[in-house]
């Protein structure tokens, strides 16, 4: 791994503690950036040099912070904090620092930003939109993508909801019981989105880890709620789907179909872990989204080869989930599932009042024309292969619907 690589996953990994405790410690969302972004250029100077930090969610923390109040300092000219090299080697400030992050009172000062970032003065897609930015450090253009808008427009909403907490005077302290149980809807959508920007990037190094790091935050949500069946739902799913990750691809990095995954290679240990958590949720007997998705991942990983899926089985619970939360994408995941029971003929007849909602969204296209070849209609389902490769989000998602196309091809 080279230096840059090494230390940009190492900054990416500590971004949300670090810019949780800089929003603690300055209380302003734009210093807090500016605070984080500052210490992240200064890590590239040093940690060649010096190694890595024993801490470097600490590292960056002390040295943000030194870095805005040295530029206050310099603002009401006093002096200057020392070079770099004097305060790259932090020992002892990192120790007492990080235990610190432990002891706030969300035990974690991610969870705290999390409910700042998702106050209710912001609506639910600035709220979402914001955490993504801030906490994650997602660019605009990852965000909208995941929204399905415009770059520009997301960059609107993120401004917006930074201004409209600039403007409310929001406080940054932790809310109270009520108001935790208000926000934790949008909390909980903003991780799983956090999740999937992690999952879409596949075995990107870089992005990859969001997988981790929403795992990670789905299990502070539940020690913080541990009766809420939808969070048990909104982990478990996650722990399944992510349990794929080394089936998901073959050496050279191409995808894999879910049909056609070794799943001997799957994660038995997350697997087990979310099947007990889906188990533990559905007993409360109150269902919700996060619940039926992973009853419907769950289907899949107790399914020891393709063939044994139970699909009649995700068609009812993908009709419960178009009952709880409507949408055209879940209609189009519960195509598929209605392509295996019913044919191919019903789901193009299930998606067709969707082409027009859908009609930049990779995922479409691609189960159309997946749809239309097993009907034999040769030359439509070479055309909506062609939208489809045109509308991928990446190499990986382009070189997938180009194997469907030339498998198309040598059987016409």
């Amino acid at each position: 791994m080279t230096d840059f690589a090494w230390i940009h996953d190492a900054i990416t990994g500590a971004r949300p503690q670090a810019v949780g405790a800089l929003l603690r410690y300055f209380r302003d969302l734009d210093r807090a950036e500016e605070a984080f972004q500052e210490a992240a250029l200064r890590a590239l100077k040093s940690w060649p040099v010096n190694g890595p930090p024993r801490d470097p969610a600490a590292w960056l923390i002390l040295v943000g912070r030194n870095a805005v109040l040295d530029d206050l300092r310099k603002q009401a000219k006093q002096t200057a904090l020392p070079p770099d090299e004097l305060i790259s080697d932090l020992d002892d400030a990192e120790a007492p620092l990080a235990e610190r992050l432990d002891g706030s009172h969300y035990r974690d000062d991610v969870l705290r930003l999390l409910f700042i970032c998702c106050h209710p003065e912001l609506p639910a897609t600035q709220q979402i939109a914001l955490a993504l930015r801030i906490i994650s450090g997602l660019s605009v253009a990852q965000i909208a993508r995941a929204f399905l808008v415009g770059e520009a427009a997301m960059e609107q909403r993120i401004t917006r909801a930074k201004a409209r907490i600039a403007k409310a005077e929001v406080p940054f302290e932790a809310p109270g019981p009520v108001e935790r149980a208000e926000r934790l809807g949008a909390v909980a959508a903003m991780v799983y989105l956090l999740f999937n920007e992690g999952y879409s990037a596949g075995d990107d190094a870089a992005r990859g880890p969001l997988c981790d790091e929403a795992i990670r935050l789905a299990r502070l949500l539940l020690r913080l709620f541990q009766t809420e069946p939808e969070i048990m739902g909104l982990t478990a799913l996650m722990l399944l789907q992510h349990a794929r990750l080394p089936a998901r691809f073959d050496a050279t990095g191409e995808a894999i179909l879910l049909e056609d995954q070794d799943r001997t290679r799957w994660n038995g240990k997350s697997i087990v872990e979310g099947l007990a958590l889906i188990d533990k949720a559905i007993r409360h007997n109150l269902p919700g989204p996060y619940q039926v998705q992973a009853a419907i991942a769950a289907i899949h990983s107790r399914a020891t080869r393709a063939e044994d899926t139970d699909w009649a089985g995700i068609d009812t619970l993908y009709a419960a989930l178009e009952r709880l939360q409507p949408s055209p994408v879940v209609t189009l995941n519960r195509a598929v599932a209605t392509a295996k029971v019913h044919g191919a003929e019903a789901a193009l007849s299930m998606i067709a009042p969707l082409e027009e909602r859908l009609s930049g969204y990779f995922h479409y296209f691609g189960a159309r024309g997946a749809f239309l070849a097993q009907l034999g209609r040769v030359g439509e389902a070479r055309t909506a292969f062609d939208r489809a490769i045109a509308l991928a989000n990446s190499p990986t998602e382009a070189a997938h619907i180009r194997r469907h196309l030339d498998r198309l091809i040598r059987t016409s």
